[in-house]
């Protein structure tokens, strides 16, 4: 077949493997290409096909192993897909399940606790004693003169000594620190 059967054979027969095709494909663009290929390998081994052949079967037949081979890369492409977005589900799941368990409020009152801690440790003794008894024994500032062996304006003394150093130490959680009002 010369160049100008050859053109001759691709106008008759291009539009109807097309339609073929892309009955199989569902992608214009994609059976196009596919019966340009099939007539491309028809081409480049038209001088193996012996003359007897029946050429537009040969090249159909290309066309058809073209078109499962698409559909097989489509399949693959699907399910990896699928894969992907069933693994992109289950991500998105347990980030939900995740923020939905989280409580800010421990996180902070954890950090809150660890530097209240730290900083009671920090204190002198008796101004510890004088805080601790005002904040967490609920004593009034005369109970605890009494018990500390000292005037009342020496608790105040004390518990202001040891607020002064809690703002410090818990300055960047100072809004988060009013919402729980430890102090």
């Amino acid at each position: 077949m010369d160049l100008c059967q050859f053109s001759r054979f691709l106008n008759e027969y291009q539009q109807g493997f097309i339609r073929f095709a892309y009955t199989y494909v569902h992608d214009r663009m994609a059976a196009e290409d596919i019966v340009i290929e099939a007539f491309t390998y028809y081409w480049d081994h038209k001088d193996k096909i012996t003359d007897a052949s029946n050429i537009p079967a040969y090249v159909l037949t290309t066309v058809k192993h073209k078109c499962i081979d698409y559909l097989r890369h489509e399949q693959v492409c699907r399910d990896a897909s699928d894969e992907l977005y069933q693994l992109y589900s289950w991500e998105i799941s347990t980030r939900i399940a995740t923020l939905e368990n989280f409580e800010p409020s421990e996180v902070f009152t954890s950090d809150i606790q660890r530097l209240v801690d730290e900083a009671l440790e920090k204190l002198p003794e008796q101004t510890r004693r004088a805080f601790t008894m005002s904040r967490y024994e609920n004593k009034s500032h005369q109970e605890i003169a009494t018990t500390l062996g000292i005037t009342v304006k020496g608790v105040e003394f004390h518990i202001s000594k040891a607020t002064r150093l809690f703002r410090e130490v818990l300055k960047d959680y100072l809004p988060s620190f009013l919402l729980y009002t430890l102090f």
